[in-house]
Parts: C-alpha cells; structure tokens; sequence
C-alpha cells in the first residue's frame, strides 16, 4: 500500500501595480484572493466571496464629463451613482458612464479589475464619502479575483481622491 502526504501549498499573490504603487507611497494594505465567476463580476459576488458586508466592497466606475472629460467614481458596492451629483463633484454639468468597450483602452484595466490606482493616466478620483465611515474598505487591486484591503484614508491619499456624494438617495 502507498503512504500519501499531504502538503499544505501557500498561494503565491502575484502583486499588481496598484499594490507596486501603494508599496512606494508606504501605504499599509492587504491583499486578498476571491473566487472569480466570469459571469458574475458584480459587487455582491466579490462581497460574498470575500464574506464582507458589500457596503465595504466598492466599485470602481469610470465616467467622462462634458467639461473636464474622464474621471472615476469610488462607490460601495450596493449604491448606484448618481450621474448628476458625480457631474457637480467633477466640475460638470453632465456626466454619464463611459461604455463598455471604451474601459480598457481609457484605464489600461478590465471589467472587474479597474480600480483608480495604476491606469494608463491618472485620472481625476472621487470617492463616496460613506467610504469614511469604515475602518477599511475593500476595492479591486487591478485585476479580476483580487482585491486590495486598506483603509479609507490611505487609499484617499494613494488616488488623491475626493470625498463627495455620490450616490443616488
């Protein structure tokens, strides 16, 4: 009979630039692994699999104003952005969400992995402020089935984003 062991393998988490870009600010973070279904990308599926409440998982959505042209909205991830309020926080009078086929070549980023830190070119943040009412949130790290674990303030200050309401009542 053949004796078998079992050996306990540590994932190795292959660090992407937004992480690279939170090391060189000296910004303290987590990252931490989710299970990704490529059919279902949403917020609340990231929330489960990471068994928090979705209030502290935000999305990362990228928006192009009439004045001021691209800027990103950080908001939880069970809230809508308002479209006219995100407007008001840019500096526009419109706004509206970028489509689809434009993210990539805009951010450099993937549906289910734009996150605010890291993109092609740096572009102008705002950040729901219900975001400072948690000891820490959770937003994508850059890629699908990774997400950054940090505080609210530290990420404000790696994305220089601004507080502000964002979301629909």
């Amino acid at each position: 009979m053949l004796g078998f062991i079992r050996m306990k393998t540590k994932t190795v988490i292959q660090k992407t630039n937004a992480a690279r870009l939170l090391d060189r600010a000296g910004i303290d973070y987590k990252l931490v692994p989710y299970e990704v279904d490529e059919q279902n990308l949403a917020a609340d599926h990231v929330a489960s699999q990471l068994g928090e409440p979705i209030e502290q998982v935000f999305k990362t959505l990228v928006l192009h104003g009439d004045k001021t042209g691209h800027f990103v909205c950080i908001v939880a991830g069970n809230r809508e952005v308002d479209l006219k309020k995100a407007a008001k926080a840019s500096g526009n009078k419109k706004s509206e969400l970028i489509p689809m086929k434009e993210l990539f070549p805009v951010t450099g980023y993937i549906r289910g992995g734009c996150t605010a830190l890291g993109m092609k070119k740096k572009l102008p943040a705002y950040i729901s402020e219900e975001a400072l009412s948690f000891p820490f949130i959770y937003v994508s790290a850059g890629q699908r089935g990774l997400q950054i674990k940090v505080s609210p303030a530290d990420w404000i200050k790696a994305t220089d984003a601004v507080p502000a309401d964002l979301c629909q009542a």
